[in-house]
């Protein structure tokens, strides 16, 4: 039986996670009859073409592209002077050279020209963070006959991506790893459990995927049983063969405590859950002096790759949802059908 939002065999979408996969990925997981997804925020125009070539070669399944909708705003010299003043004894520690940082964005949102690339491809579904893009890029996936996604973290975003032609709207709560999609506030105190806002979405005339915290078959059932159309699972694909999730970042999982993670705008600028570490500790989570979304990055990636290359995970963003559960020796396909296992047909 298809799914009627998904088009695909199985009620349940692969999270997009940047820096921790590629198509291979999304390929396995449409393979497996769910809806794989390809994370493409950070790619290139040359890499954006190869992935899509992999995923149109490799399977003929529906496949969901994820872009952001971010607004990017100025990074002045007074911001980067405080943010380096505040790092400036991790640089001194790891021999980081700040003279070749820059203050250009090192992501940025969907526009023609990406629209221009894969529209070839008629990618199924799209999936966007942050919002929407302008209503003319929305015209255009729709006209391919293409599925419009967005994340929602409150019941007025999911109103708003109704109102703005949106096809369902993936209900992510505060439970889940990598990036918050929110748009319309950016205060944390507003943002409710991936249950309580199910709950309140689930009572628009929309379809609503739940996002955040499910990494059993029971909880798949749970959300089945709230009203939801599909589940979106991220964190529990994080140690399968397929990912590309580094051997620090999986050494992490395999021994990390539970309730160990937190919200942070360290690494990007923007709130994201990942497992606390050194850098997180040392400084708190959300110091005022980061620089807005995406512009932290640019000097935490420089940090990262020192630190990593000594085997430190201290300044890397070990994303993950707030329930995570050790699956090794384990493939997509496997991990899916586990979880599927709670979706009655």
């Amino acid at each position: 039986m298809t799914n009627s939002v998904l088009k695909t065999e199985l009620a349940i979408i692969q999270a997009p996670m940047a820096g921790v996969q590629n198509a291979k990925l999304a390929v396995a997981v449409c393979e497996a009859g769910g809806l794989g997804s390809l994370p493409c925020a950070m790619l290139s125009a040359e890499l954006l073409k190869s992935e899509l070539d992999y995923l149109s070669q490799h399977t003929d399944k529906p496949y969901n592209l994820n872009f952001f909708c971010h607004q990017t705003s100025d990074y002045t010299l007074a911001q980067q002077t405080a943010w380096h003043n505040l790092l400036t004894p991790y640089f001194d520690e790891f021999a980081v050279d700040v003279s070749q940082f820059t203050r250009n964005a090192s992501r940025q949102p969907i526009n023609q020209q990406i629209i221009d690339i894969i529209a070839p491809y008629t990618p199924a579904v799209v999936s966007f963070h942050f919002g929407l893009p302008s209503r003319e890029i929305v015209s255009q996936i729709k006209a391919w006959g293409g599925t419009v996604l967005s994340s929602a973290t409150t019941l007025d975003e999911a109103r708003w991506l109704q109102a703005n032609g949106a096809d369902a709207v993936i209900a992510q709560g505060i439970e889940a790893g990598g990036h918050r999609g929110h748009f319309l506030s950016m205060d944390l105190s507003l943002q409710p459990t991936t249950a309580q806002l199910v709950r309140e979405c689930v009572e628009l005339d929309i379809p609503v995927i739940a996002a955040g915290g499910i990494c059993t078959a029971e909880d798949v059932a749970q959300y089945q049983a709230l009203g939801v159309a599909a589940v979106q699972v991220g964190s529990a694909y994080l140690l399968c063969e397929e990912a590309t999730t580094s051997a620090l970042h999986r050494e992490v999982l395999k021994t990390v405590a539970p309730d160990s993670t937190e919200l942070t705008t360290l690494f990007s600028g923007r709130p994201a859950r990942g497992i606390s570490n050194r850098v997180m500790q040392e400084l708190g989570a959300m110091p005022e002096q980061a620089p807005p979304f995406p512009y932290a990055s640019i000097a935490m990636t420089a940090l990262r790759a020192k630190a990593e290359a000594k085997g430190d995970s201290g300044f890397s963003p070990l994303w993950c949802g707030e329930r995570f559960i050790v699956r090794e020796g384990i493939n997509a396909q496997q991990i899916t059908r586990l979880l599927m296992q709670g979706w009655q047909s």
